[in-house]
């Protein structure tokens, strides 16, 4: 008998190929279950640097399409400001709105910290198409803003009113169940909060390829969870 044969023989499948693309989100299991009710306020100091940091992203994204459009690279030091800022915005939504997954204050940092609970690193690209620069951040996106919208951006009529139609969102609705819960029963449900991850990873996904960041078109798949398919 052959070692082909061999019945004790397995052959092993390949994992996942890393993802250039990493968002993390770690439930802290001692999260306060009464804090949500204050944190959104607690980081309005984040909401003002955050609001500056978006008008240098504005500016730096018109550079870095001019500077792709020409060269077919994108300026690594603009390219480390826009990934910071994108950085930033996370841990602030996970800390304060959605999924409120830690009571940890998040950093005034745009660098990356393994000991905060939330994180997203991009790989950095050699080189960037001149040609997918002018319409992948609007016309190849289409598909994946509308699926974005309909979690993010408001799916469910919540009342109508003199001045017409108000939405809320899916996430939104989702997080306040899970606070809820979590106010109630002192337990953050682990499976909302998957779900809940996996939704923000989808909208950051996006986020990072309309930033001209990466090529890679993002996948039409819900990752749930804290880490990344294949990641420790």
């Amino acid at each position: 008998m052959t070692g082909s044969d061999s019945p004790d023989v397995e052959l092993s499948k390949p994992g996942p190929a890393p993802s250039p693309v990493r968002i993390r989100g770690d439930l802290d299991p001692a999260v306060s279950r009464w804090m949500w009710l204050v944190k959104w306020i607690l980081a309005i100091p984040h909401y003002i640097v955050l609001f500056f940091l978006g008008i240098g992203y504005v500016v730096v994204w018109i550079i870095a399409l001019l500077a792709i459009l020409f060269t077919g690279v994108y300026p690594r030091a603009l390219f480390d400001f826009t990934v910071g800022v994108l950085r930033w915005s996370w841990r602030v939504a996970f800390y304060a709105w959605s999924p409120l997954g830690t009571d940890k204050y998040p950093p005034f940092s745009l660098n990356g910290d393994d000991d905060y609970p939330a994180d997203l690193e991009v790989d950095y690209p050699a080189e960037l198409s001149r040609g997918l620069v002018l319409v992948k951040w609007w016309l190849l996106a289409i598909p994946h803003y509308l699926v974005v919208m309909a979690f993010a951006g408001g799916g469910y009529m919540a009342f109508s009113d003199d001045y017409g139609m108000s939405w809320l969102a899916l996430q939104s609705i989702l997080t306040l169940i899970a606070v809820i819960a979590l106010l109630v029963t002192a337990t953050y449900p682990a499976r909302l909060f998957d779900f809940l991850l996996g939704l923000h990873r989808w909208s950051l996904r996006v986020q990072v390829y309309a930033s001209l960041l990466r090529d890679e078109y993002p996948p039409f798949r819900l990752d749930q969870g804290p880490r990344e398919p294949g990641s420790l």
